[in-house]
């Protein structure tokens, strides 16, 4: 039976590129986001999450829905998937690294290779609407 990873992410886009994250000690780049505490919507987790990892304030009713991406999860055991909801949305403050994130980055389609299963279909969607470089 696979074990499901169910988790939120945030999609900003600027100038063709994706704003991505790689942890501390990790060598993979993640959409901002994360995983729902008890009771929470998917925009307050993604609000706390973005928080926590980036220190910007997302704006919640500008947060849209992007779509609904499932992979086998980066670094699990084989069967282990991740279904990541993915939104849009305003921010207010400058994305900086926080928490347990090492480094933002701003990548490309060209860039797919650095970044997890599950965001290598938000990519390859991204580019195919023509939203990335």
């Amino acid at each position: 039976m696979a074990v499901a990873i169910d988790k939120v992410a945030w999609v900003r886009i600027e100038d063709g590129k994706v704003l991505c994250a790689r942890s501390r000690g990790k060598d993979t780049c993640y959409l901002p986001g994360g995983k729902r505490e008890e009771g929470e919507s998917d925009v307050q987790t993604l609000v706390r999450e973005v928080r926590e990892e980036l220190a910007v304030d997302l704006v919640p009713e500008t947060v849209e829905l992007l779509g609904v991406y499932e992979a086998q999860a980066h670094g699990r055991a084989e069967g282990t998937v991740v279904r990541m909801t993915c939104y849009t949305g305003d921010h207010r403050g400058t994305p900086t690294a926080s928490a347990e994130v090492e480094e933002i980055l701003w990548l490309s389609h060209a860039d797919r290779d650095r970044v997890s299963p599950a965001t290598r279909l938000v990519l390859d969607d991204l580019k195919t609407a023509g939203k990335l470089l």
